[in-house]
Formats: C-alpha cells, structure tokens, sequence
C-alpha cells in the first residue's frame, strides 16, 4: 500500500495534483487507515498515470474522467476530437506568434508587405518620419476595412510617388509636421498642389473610387486621424475646400457656388 506521497512520486504528479483531482472526482478518494492515512492500492497508481498521461498529452480535466470510462471507439473519437481542438490551437499560436515577431517592425504591425513597401518609398523621397507615421496609422485602418484590397492599390499608390508634385506634397507636409510656426504660406501651397492633384485625377476619372468611395466611415476617420496627428491640417482642410474640394483622405468635388 502507498502513502500519497508516495503514489504521487511514482505517477509523477505532486501530491497538490493527486489531492486536485480528489476534489474534482477524477481520481476516488480512498479510506484511510487506522492511523488516520489515506493508502493507496495498484488500481489507484495504474488510474493516476493514465490522468497524468492525458492531462500531459493536453486532455482537458473536465473530459479525462469520460474517457477513462469510455469503450474503445469513444475513447477513439473523443482522442480525434482532441487532436483537432490541439490542431486549431497550434495555428492560432503560430499565428500570434507570427504577429508577435512583427513587433521587433513596429510598421509591420496590422499591414501587409505591399504598404511597407509604400511606406519605405515615402521615406525615400523625403517624408518625415512623422508624415510616414501618419500614413502607417491611415492604412491600418484602411487594412481593418478593406484588408482583401489594400494589396491591390499599392502599386498606384507607389506610382504616385513617381509624380514630383506628389513628392513636393510629402516635402511640405514634413515642414509642416516638423515646424512649431503656423505655416500658413506652406499650407497655402499645399492646398494647391491637392486640388491641383484633384483636377487632374477628376479629368482621369481616377477620382472615382467605386463601392469603396460610399463608404464614409473609413475616410471620416483618416480626416480625423490627421488633425488629431496636427490640429493645423484642420486649416489645410479649409483651404482645400476653398478650392472647391472637401476631405484629404477622400476627395469630393463641391458644388460651384452660384454667381
């Protein structure tokens, strides 16, 4: 007869665990002897290695009871059943841990590679880091959005940055975001150059941005994000609706006021 230590030692459990499951009713508890000592037989060691077995194989506590009860085909099926649950719980881990290696990036986190791509260019003629930040920020809530289709506008979007009145637009917005001053002559210019940009795209039919352009939440938002990043971009917006055009994110042409 073995002591609960003992039992424990030779299954290797603790005893915290052998006395677990006595409180849950996994394991019976047994009568103790004249001394007061609960003693343990062969059938309870041979019981507990086979919880243990279970338990380590990552068998819930809740489920092992049935199984050790169970005839061949359940205990069968409820391991199949098993190894699916474990199956989908490896993936979700690989997954997190693929979004977890992408911390050490912090652009990488919530975008796909074509945007990074995007945003390693804007870096490369010139924005500034706070500019690229507020872009990052812009396309993870495009990427929430639309994340089948941002992949798919990247590479207009890189070719835009091909255009030197593009490039002279991220030039100023990064004087603009580095200064303290007002900037209101840069911003002047940077109003025109947008709806400069605009007349053209409008001309192209560019503009037009199908089903995605009904959807106002998202450009609400990014309109948003950008005053929020710099409260002078609210003037940026009203100066570009003084030239006949509302929104930053989404452009939409005004109604020509009457004479």
């Amino acid at each position: 007869m073995l002591t609960i230590s003992q039992l424990a030692a030779y299954a290797g459990v603790t005893v915290r665990a052998v006395r677990h499951y006595h409180q849950i009713g996994l394991l019976p508890e047994p009568e103790r002897d004249s001394s007061g000592y609960r003693r343990y037989g062969a059938a309870a060691a041979v019981s507990l290695i086979r919880i243990r077995i279970l338990a380590n194989a990552g068998v819930p506590l809740s489920q092992i009871g049935q199984m050790l009860e169970a005839d061949a085909p359940t205990f069968a099926a409820a391991v199949a059943d098993i190894d699916r649950q474990l199956s989908d719980e490896i993936a979700r881990l690989e997954a997190s841990r693929q979004q977890i290696a992408q911390l050490a990036a912090g652009d990488r986190l919530a975008l796909p590679p074509q945007v990074i791509a995007y945003l390693d260019r804007l870096r490369e003629i010139g924005a500034s880091e706070r500019v690229v930040a507020g872009e990052r920020d812009g396309w993870i809530l495009m990427a929430a959005r639309w994340p089948d289709r941002v992949g798919d506008w990247m590479p207009g979007k890189i070719a835009q940055l091909d255009d030197p009145q593009v490039v002279r637009l991220y030039q100023i917005l990064s004087g603009v975001f580095d200064s303290d001053a007002g900037d209101d002559a840069r911003l002047e210019e940077a109003a025109d150059l947008i709806a400069g940009l605009a007349e053209q795209a409008y001309a192209s039919g560019e503009i037009d941005l199908g089903e995605v352009g009904q959807d106002d939440l998202p450009f609400d938002l990014l309109d948003a994000l950008a005053v929020e990043a710099d409260p002078r971009l609210q003037r940026l917006l009203d100066l570009v609706r003084e030239r006949g055009w509302a929104g930053l994110a989404r452009l939409e042409r005004l109604p020509a006021s009457p004479d």
